[in-house]
């Protein structure tokens, strides 16, 4: 079993590229949008990439039934949740975001992991980025969307990392 965040990373990376389909991907978001949290206004989404839980289409029917959707604008090292546009540019890691955009309170955040375990801790891929924003933003409803073998018993935790309260999987809703 690993020991280390870096060698759980190392790991989790190959999994989720195995577990990856377009397929899961939509039932994924079948089983976002017809939860108790489609009631909210507004969520704060990832903009996919790699192997990541697919949110373009996600995000397209998050908007046509009128919630507001921010997405994440890295600004040194902070991640800040900016209003969706079409105009995005390249960021940080290669990522796509907006290229402007004030951080605005969204109720909801769902954010991509590598695993989590059965106490909502998330594994992500170390920057810290969603730990910093769940701190200086404790009112928003922290939801992972990850495939249902993403799941593993026990993580290493760290003092500043902030469990998640709700993940999204193929299979359904999980509440830690």
């Amino acid at each position: 079993m690993c020991e280390s965040k870096r060698e759980w990373r190392v790991v989790a990376k190959n999994l989720r590229e195995s577990l990856s389909s377009e397929e899961k991907d939509e039932r994924i978001a079948r089983h976002v949008l017809s939860s108790y949290f489609m009631q909210a206004e507004s969520f704060f989404v990832y903009l996919s990439f790699g192997s990541e839980v697919g949110t373009k289409e996600l995000i397209s029917e998050l908007l046509a039934r009128g919630k507001r959707v921010c997405v994440p604008r890295i600004s040194g090292k902070e991640m800040l949740a900016v209003p969706y546009s079409d105009k995005l540019v390249e960021g940080v890691h290669h990522i796509l975001q907006p290229e402007t955009g004030e951080d605005t309170f969204c109720e909801v955040t769902l954010c991509p992991l590598l695993l989590a375990d059965k106490e909502g801790t998330r594994l992500g891929y170390g920057g810290g980025y969603y730990d910093r924003y769940f701190s200086s933003h404790p009112q928003t409803v922290r939801v992972g969307l990850m495939y249902a073998g993403q799941a593993v018993e026990l993580l290493p935790k760290a003092l500043h990392d902030i469990p998640l309260q709700y993940a999204f999987t193929e299979e359904g809703e999980r509440k830690f």
